[in-house]
């Protein structure tokens, strides 16, 4: 079966869990013929912009299927819709593991949906890999040895962001907007991690913001009357468009550093304005498919053939199409590599053994590596500025690791 690409085909996904497969079950979601996959991704509700990466993703698979699959089983993506809300993910994560019988869960969006259902993962002993979010808690193998993050997490890159500063902008005055929950306080307490004993008098302002809110406006005057000269603004992409264009309506000209998870120009930056984007800085780790560098790429060649046969209807323009393209190529090397012991032990000791993985569109330089106590897969960065059109690379491939 196709895997789902979009969430108007759940009804597909729902008739296909009734199909009898051809052979028994050798192991929880495995059979002769298929491996099933779980996935929750906010298709609607706040933070609906990512859905994209979902649907990347069940391109991605169809993609393998049509290759040959995995030793000969075909990929079955299974995605619900969790709307961005703990207790739907808590609600769609049951479903995926008691009725629809998968292997593991991969990807999953979202800080505190996450959060919601690592005790129950673990508990049940089913891979939640590559957490689509870079909360250090996922990174914590002695205690949930069943959970791993993906992409490098948010103490990490804002420890770059304050090394940045430190060395280009040391009078910096800082106003931090953050989202109030794990994912924004993971970025602040980077920060002043990463500013030292300097964070007290550097950062001026520190406003949050709820999920729920319906806008930023009021946290953003708030900070701009800080007297501020630096925005650390870290925000999903809803309320980073938000932030800034009304900076912009403001007269605000902070330096302004946007946050990774942020950063997409389709999403955010366009309904921002471009013009009132030019100057931001960000990080990357993979590459922009708009970034002029990269045109003569063959691996930006195969992820445009990629999308041009299998999300034909996917923006190629998006980062978050090319994020989708990396973590479903990263969950089928693990599976390759698991190979006939598709059991959940061995994807998750394969998982936790990953060295020096090239992914097609990661920035050369960076590399997945993972270990028994290492459950960051990617932790590397490279910092970037918006110059209206595009993200502009500079300086050199960083690690917000302490010691790195």
């Amino acid at each position: 079966m196709k895997a789902l690409r979009s969430v108007s085909l759940a009804a597909v996904i729902a008739a296909a869990l009734f199909t009898t497969p051809s052979r028994a079950d050798i192991g929880a979601g495995v059979t002769d013929t298929i491996i099933r996959i779980g996935n929750t991704n906010p298709y609607s509700g706040p933070a609906s912009s990512y859905g994209t990466i979902g649907r990347t993703m069940a391109a991605y698979f169809d993609k393998v299927n049509d290759e040959g699959g995995i030793g000969g089983r075909k990929i079955e993506f299974i995605t619900y819709d969790d709307a961005y809300s703990p207790p739907k993910t808590v609600e769609q994560t049951r479903r995926l593991v008691e009725r629809d019988d998968v292997l593991l869960i991969v990807q999953a969006l979202g800080t505190a949906t996450n959060t919601a259902v690592r005790e129950y993962l673990n508990a049940k002993k089913v891979p939640q890999l590559f957490v689509s979010s870079g909360a250090t808690k996922w990174g914590d193998p002695e205690n949930y040895p069943w959970t791993m993050g993906w992409h490098p997490n948010y103490q990490s890159e804002a420890r770059i962001y304050a090394r940045y500063l430190l060395e280009n902008r040391p009078d910096a005055r800082i106003a931090v907007l953050y989202q109030n929950d794990d994912y924004g306080r993971d970025y602040l307490k980077g920060l002043k991690d990463g500013l030292g004993t300097r964070a007290a008098d550097m950062i001026l302002a520190e406003e949050a913001y709820e999920v729920m809110d319906p806008t930023v406006d009021s946290q953003v005057l708030k900070l701009k009357a800080s007297g501020a000269d630096t925005f650390f603004n870290v925000a999903t992409p809803k309320f980073a468009a938000q932030a800034i264009r009304r900076s912009a309506e403001l007269g605000w000209k902070p330096l302004h550093i946007l946050n990774n998870v942020a950063n997409a120009v389709d999403g955010v930056l366009v309904p921002a304005g471009l013009a009132n984007a030019v100057g931001i800085l960000t990080t990357f780790y993979y590459k922009d498919p708009t970034d002029p560098r990269w045109q003569d790429d063959a691996a930006l060649a195969r992820w445009r053939t990629f999308m041009a046969d299998y999300f034909p209807e996917g923006d190629t323009s998006s980062t978050l199409t090319v994020y989708g393209y990396i973590a479903a190529q990263g969950l089928e090397h693990v599976l390759r590599e698991a190979s006939d012991d598709l059991s959940r032990e061995n994807v998750m000791r394969v998982a936790a053994n990953i060295r020096d993985l090239e992914l097609d569109m990661l920035l050369p330089g960076i590399t997945v590596n993972t270990g028994p106590n290492d459950y960051f897969p990617i932790e590397q960065m490279q910092m970037a500025r918006f110059n209206g059109e595009r993200w502009e690379l500079f300086g050199p491939i960083l690690s917000g690791e302490p010691g790195k």
